[in-house]
């Protein structure tokens, strides 16, 4: 288990899909997780996995920006 601590990026994507923001996340390692739960067919429930990571550290990337949307104008 000598490398069990990992560096990971972790990416904020807006509704098209397209990365808005990243974090870059030293050395961590999960602590908790927690799976999903029975699910009823006939119930509202909704699915939620949870994972708790622990770090040494993170740092905002910066060079990723958030896309420029297209401005539409009015046909005139």
């Amino acid at each position: 288990m000598k490398d069990f601590r990992k560096d990971i990026v972790i990416e904020l994507l807006n509704e098209a899909g397209q990365v808005m923001m990243a974090f870059m996340v030293y050395r961590c390692w999960p602590s908790r997780y927690s799976a999903l739960q029975d699910l009823d067919a006939n119930s509202q429930d909704i699915a939620i996995e949870s994972l708790t990571l622990e770090y040494e550290g993170w740092e905002r990337d910066y060079s990723v920006v958030e896309p420029v949307e297209p401005s539409f104008t009015k046909p005139e």
